[in-house]
């Protein structure tokens, strides 16, 4: 009982959060416009300031662990590469590629799991290591995936598209400078800390009240048999995997949850705007997100669950 009690408490909260952006927007204290431009904002501004303060603080010649971010990196990469092929193959629709590759391996790591981890251990713990192994391959592969997989534009035109995309991402913008700051060691002054701290203090709360504003029922029902495809991949399958191999590996406790939060969260919001705006598959992409954000309620506390009553974490 004291595992399933812990494991409630670390998902409800913020699934509960997502629960009154939805009642909300049905009772038109927010709307669509609101959703939209709250996901906007969060991606390009707080959760750069999120991403950068958490790994500014973090003293990565003291704390960083070649182990634990290789373990991240290569696990992320061998799954977005192996989703990548798998659904070239499997794919009717090739338009869907993008979006379904894309569903299927980007989770929600930055923004729900920093807010997971928050929840359980009132700070950020090892997500900025995590962060470091997983997500500029998130965003970068989402670029060149999205790209390559588009009809647009000429081969040279793609490879240009993504370069260009892959340096004007927010989120990797604010890992390279979180990062600099860290090694180096640079303290900014007082003023400039607290304001990029009201950004970051953002990002979890709005981007989990804009989810849930975002979500429609009906659009899950789109295009069901990729939808719930790649979502057994997303929630199910790659934590399958790789969590046992975490273990094996000797990950526990901040760590392991940390793991357990990149391979199982749900997808990215921001899969779906990418998608829309560089001409993927949108109806998937975001019947994808709000299919994962559904069931995830339910998974991911399955496995913080097992975690727990294994005593693997504290």
């Amino acid at each position: 009982m004291d595992s399933f009690i812990y494991s409630l408490n670390a998902t409800i909260p913020v699934f509960a959060v997502m629960i009154i952006g939805y009642i909300l927007k049905s009772y038109s204290l927010i709307n669509d416009n609101f959703a939209a431009t709250a996901n906007k904002f969060v991606f390009k501004a707080c959760l750069p300031c999120l991403v950068f303060q958490d790994l500014a603080d973090t003293n990565i010649r003291q704390n960083f662990d070649f182990k634990y971010v290789s373990f991240c990196f290569i696990s992320t990469l061998i799954s977005i590469l192996a989703i990548w092929f798998a659904a070239g193959k499997l794919l009717k629709d090739k338009s869907q590629v993008g979006a379904f590759v894309q569903g299927s391996y980007r989770s929600s790591a930055a923004i729900l799991g920093i807010a997971f981890i928050q929840n359980i251990y009132g700070n950020s713990g090892m997500a900025p290591l995590m962060i470091i192994g997983s997500v500029p391959l998130y965003n970068i592969f989402a670029v060149i995936i999205l790209t390559f997989e588009g009809n647009k534009d000429n081969g040279s035109a793609r490879i240009k598209n993504a370069l260009m995309g892959i340096l004007k991402n927010p989120i990797i913008i604010g890992i390279f400078l979180g990062l600099i700051a860290s090694f180096f060691n640079i303290n900014l002054p007082r003023m400039a800390d607290k304001t990029i701290n009201n950004f970051a203090v953002m990002a979890s709360p709005l981007a989990l009240i804009s989810i849930g504003a975002s979500f429609e029922g009906r659009k899950a029902l789109a295009k069901i048999k990729p939808t719930v495809i790649a979502s057994l991949i997303k929630l199910v399958i790659i934590t399958a995997i790789f969590l046992p191999i975490a273990i094996y590996l000797g990950f526990r406790d901040q760590k392991l949850i940390a793991i357990a939060i990149m391979l199982a969260s749900p997808t990215t919001p921001t899969s779906y705007i990418m998608a829309k705006n560089m001409g993927g598959d949108d109806i998937l992409a975001s019947s994808i997100v709000v299919t994962t954000t559904l069931f995830s309620s339910v998974t991911l506390t399955s496995w913080i669950f097992i975690m727990r009553f294994l005593n693997l974490i504290h």
